[in-house]
């Protein structure tokens, strides 16, 4: 795994170098958090075949030194935008988990060239949400996942810091009021809506809404998993993707 700054993003490089005409994935985590939750499935899609990109958002984790202070969802979408145009010649298929999503639906929203197909794993936030009910889904959702995962995401948070974590909640919470919405409405290409059986924070309703939002939307579900599927059962999700990206229905 090669790991480096590309534009100001740290990010991790996986499988054959970024090419025109090879398959190129690239993995966007949730709130407060870096890419390293999504390295058991990036390795696994690497050895499928895959180019596969896990960058650190702006202001998190071994990318905080990218900006002073945090960028709201649409500013994130933004920058990831103009990193990919650098690193990748040719659009790609994303991936995202939880707030990932909301950066994801607003990248190919208003970058639509990007893009050319999304996988949204367990997305978050729900309309109308609070900081407290937020708050209350994830500790409902923790005891559901591996310990390892908690460990990680304690120490990514503590690197993050609790400031710009609250800062990118605050951002996140206006988003699923004001935007997100839209942003899956705007989404063209075919987009695959994933959510762990057990997940507290992705509810089964709103998955479908989702779903019903974006014009080529379809869903599946994983068993087993609760709202971070892709680190509990990598195989499992590395699966749906691989015969997703082959354009077949999973």
């Amino acid at each position: 795994m090669e790991q480096r700054i590309h534009s100001g993003l740290f990010t991790r490089v996986l499988g054959p170098p970024p090419c025109a005409g090879a398959p190129t994935l690239v993995l966007v985590h949730g709130l407060g958090l870096s890419g390293r939750y999504f390295v058991p499935l990036a390795r696994r899609l690497a050895a499928r075949g895959f180019t596969v990109l896990v960058p650190d958002l702006p202001g998190n984790a071994r990318s905080r030194a990218a900006v002073r202070r945090m960028p709201d969802v649409v500013q994130t979408a933004d920058t990831l935008a103009r990193w990919h145009r650098r690193l990748v010649p040719a659009p790609s298929l994303l991936v995202a988990n939880s707030v990932g999503c909301q950066v994801a639906a607003a990248l190919a929203a208003r970058h639509p060239s990007l893009a050319h197909r999304l996988v949204l794993l367990g997305p978050a936030i729900t309309p109308g949400a609070s900081a407290w009910r937020q708050a209350g889904r994830l500790l409902a959702d923790a005891p559901r996942e591996p310990l390892s995962l908690i460990g990680v995401a304690a120490a990514d948070y503590l690197v993050t810091g609790p400031l710009r974590f609250a800062a990118s909640l605050r951002h996140a919470l206006r988003d699923a009021a004001a935007a997100f919405e839209g942003h899956l409405s705007r989404i063209a290409v075919p987009t695959l809506v994933v959510r762990g059986a057990g997940d507290t924070i992705a509810s089964e309703a709103w998955t479908r809404r989702v779903t019903r939002l974006i014009a080529v939307g379809r869903a599946s579900e994983v068993a087993g998993a609760a709202h971070a599927a892709h680190y509990s059962t990598p195989d499992a999700v590395a699966e749906l993707i691989e015969t997703f990206a082959a354009g077949e229905n999973p």
